[in-house]
């Protein structure tokens, strides 16, 4: 079975080991592989695996042997899920694989926003605290998580998983999910407060969104939302990018409207340089890494391998479509 790679340098810069694929038939790895170059690298694949390269139908109608497309991520909209389904073509994903890798991050993120840590560490470096009169050199307000209230937009397994670091930090957590009959309590045993997507964003001091992106929640964040939200609050987003109305955003941001933003994702990534979010005030933003840790990465490779594996043995498994 002839099996192809369209980017697998993110998954696999090197430090991981691609034998166990490449066990599995001719395998073929692109470390990047630019739209102009897909169906020449394609061209034969029974088997397609890709991390953001976008595969539509057109692309589909000429693979003709393609039978299976695999996502090396959980989220799947580089995928016409649809037209796969139409050409018999199974496409599965790699879910929970970062679950907890990107929790950590979304309270990374929030830690420096309330903490200050990265800013004060710089300005030790820079001699602010050499030169000071005092023995505590502050620049900036600290802020202590006990005791206010967090907003999960979206209850999937990173969302549960954010809320028992919540409960830890002796949060309460608030909840938005469009399935709230599906779960009675968080996996750290806690009650689940359901409320509607305004008042969580107008009764929290901190909104974490967990939520796909579809057609429904696409610019969800938008200048009417973030105008409910508290000006002392925070806005964290380690889903996808275009949840949020990046303009919107920047200006709240500079505005004094709210007092900070996390972000690990955006909407054009890598972003372009006129992107507002880039300057705007108190706002801190990492490059799409929340996912990447060697030990999600190895979950990542390995459940790619054993989803391949299944589909070939006739019982494909983590199927999308």
């Amino acid at each position: 079975m002839k099996i192809v790679v369209l980017d697998g340098y993110t998954l696999n810069p090197g430090d991981l080991d691609w034998q166990p694929l490449e066990a599995l038939g001719d395998c073929t790895i692109h470390e990047r592989t630019p739209k102009e170059l897909l169906l020449e690298r394609a061209a034969g694949a029974e088997v397609l695996l890709t991390n953001k390269v976008v595969v539509g139908e057109a692309e589909m109608a000429a693979l003709p042997q393609l039978r299976y497309i695999g996502v090396l991520a959980t989220g799947y909209n580089i995928v016409d899920v649809a037209a796969a389904r139409r050409r018999g073509i199974t496409v599965c994903n790699v879910p929970a694989y970062s679950t907890a890798s990107v929790a950590q991050l979304t309270f990374a993120l929030l830690l420096e926003l309330t903490s200050q840590v990265g800013h004060h560490a710089d300005r030790v470096r820079a001699g602010g605290w050499a030169s000071c009169r005092d023995f505590s050199f502050r620049e900036r307000p600290l802020v202590e998580l006990e005791g206010l209230t967090l907003g999960i937009v979206g209850f999937g397994a990173i969302g549960r998983q954010v809320a028992v670091l919540g409960h830890a930090f002796g949060m309460a957590v608030l909840v938005h999910t469009a399935h709230p009959e599906r779960y009675q309590a968080t996996p750290d045993g806690a009650a689940v407060h359901f409320v509607g997507r305004d008042e969580l964003f107008a009764a929290s001091d901190v909104v974490s969104l967990h939520c796909p992106l579809t057609e429904a929640t696409q610019g969800l964040v938008d200048a009417r939302r973030l105008a409910l939200m508290r000006s002392s609050a925070f806005l964290l987003n380690t889903s996808r990018g275009a949840l949020i109305d990046e303009g919107a955003l920047a200006a709240a941001l500079n505005a004094g409207k709210l007092a900070g933003a996390g972000l690990d994702v955006l909407t054009l990534e890598p972003p372009a340089a006129g992107n507002p979010l880039l300057t705007a005030a108190n706002c801190c933003i990492t490059p799409h890494i929340a996912w990447a840790t060697i030990a999600a990465r190895t979950r990542l490779l390995a459940t790619t391998v054993a989803n391949v594996r299944a589909f070939m043995q006739g019982a494909p498994q983590n199927v999308v479509n």
